[in-house]
């Protein structure tokens, strides 16, 4: 057997690329399974991609993208499946997934991990919404042999074009990054969130409840992403998210939050921040939205919050009880342990190429 991968973005630089198929290679590796693994940016690329300015080295870099995925093409016909990991190219329309399923007629494994049709672009490359082709998703969907997505909505999405369809979800390596446990036993545990720039939106939903706790409660709130969103709370610390202490960084929390506005996007989410936090023995409390309410038990392993209230009591219920911290955190590890960890997934991926 013989795999080609194809990503919008360099390997072990992406979260969704990183927590959506990287983490099983090695797995392949292992069964003797060969594979090519081929992104569209090169790094330098990447590395300014999503920020302001650099238009020209952006458009050189699409273009180069472009130039590498033509000459890729002569190829295809050595590998019997292409796993494509949300499109093949980030602009444009489905061209190099036709000549893939229609030309070669080789079998696509098409894998997504948010709700991608949905028009939606980076506030620094506006221009983009022009150039996406939101609507090639379904296309590609109708061209698959199968489709891996990351939760039931986004199943049910991709089940109205095609019926080959199994859920994996984005999971963490309890193994080997993942696999230390919070020390609850602090008087003053420290509330925080992580994600990137484009989700810090999110976290507005919870400044006032924030505010509130301050005022009662003796806590950093720490947050860990790409970009310090300069909240304006009484005891705030930002961590610039880093791929090297991402695991180390966590460990600074002992309540993880994820809140989350309920839109179709947010409905598309894999729940990833509350499967981080959970697989390192931190409670996570979350909106009820999309698969997070079936990744978090409510009251056993954290808790669901639906209102400005809900959020209020029940982070102080934890700030308070160092002993429901332990219990939540240790029953949330085996949580993800159990269903959301690359051991207990793996064989779900290689199944996708039979």
């Amino acid at each position: 057997m013989n795999i080609l991968f194809l990503a919008p973005y360099p390997e072990n630089e992406s979260p969704s690329q990183r927590y959506r198929f990287e983490h099983y290679l090695q797995y392949l590796h292992q069964k003797d399974i060969s594979f090519s693994y081929k992104p569209f940016l090169d790094l330098a690329t990447w590395k300014i991609f999503f920020g302001p300015g650099n238009i020209g080295k952006k458009i050189w870099g699409l273009l180069t993208g472009f130039f590498r995925r033509w000459l890729l093409m002569f190829t295809i016909g050595r590998y019997d499946y292409v796993f494509i990991h949300r499109e093949a190219a980030p602009v444009g329309p489905p061209v190099f997934e036709w000549i893939i399923a229609k030309i070669y007629r080789k079998k696509i494994i098409y894998d997504f991990d948010d709700a991608i049709w949905v028009p939606a672009v980076s506030k620094n490359n506006k221009a983009a919404k022009y150039f996406k082709y939101f609507g090639k998703i379904k296309t590609i969907c109708r061209w698959s042999y199968k489709i891996s997505a990351g939760n039931s909505y986004l199943a049910a999405f991709a089940s109205q074009f095609n019926s080959n369809v199994t859920i994996i979800p984005t999971v963490v390596d309890t193994e080997n990054v993942h696999n230390r446990i919070q020390q609850q036993s602090v008087m003053q545990p420290a509330l925080g969130w992580t994600g990137s720039f484009s989700t810090l939106k999110y976290i507005d939903i919870i400044v006032p409840v924030l505010q509130r706790l301050q005022d009662k409660y003796n806590f950093v709130f720490i947050v860990i992403a790409d970009k310090d969103p300069f909240l304006p709370l009484k005891n705030y610390q930002f961590i610039k998210w880093r791929k090297i202490t991402e695991a180390e960084d966590l460990l600074r929390i002992h309540i993880g939050l994820m809140p989350l506005y309920d839109d179709v996007f947010s409905r598309g989410k894999c729940g990833f921040k509350a499967i981080q936090y959970m697989s390192m023995g931190i409670p996570a409390v979350v909106s009820p939205v999309g698969v997070n309410s079936k990744i978090v038990d409510d009251g056993s392993n954290g808790f669901l919050c639906d209102s400005e209230q809900d959020w209020y009591e029940k982070l102080s219920l934890l700030i308070e009880n160092s002993g429901i911290r332990k219990q939540f955190g240790l029953d949330a590890r085996k949580k993800i342990e159990s269903d959301y960890s690359v051991v207990a997934t793996r064989n779900m991926f290689v199944n996708l190429f039979k």
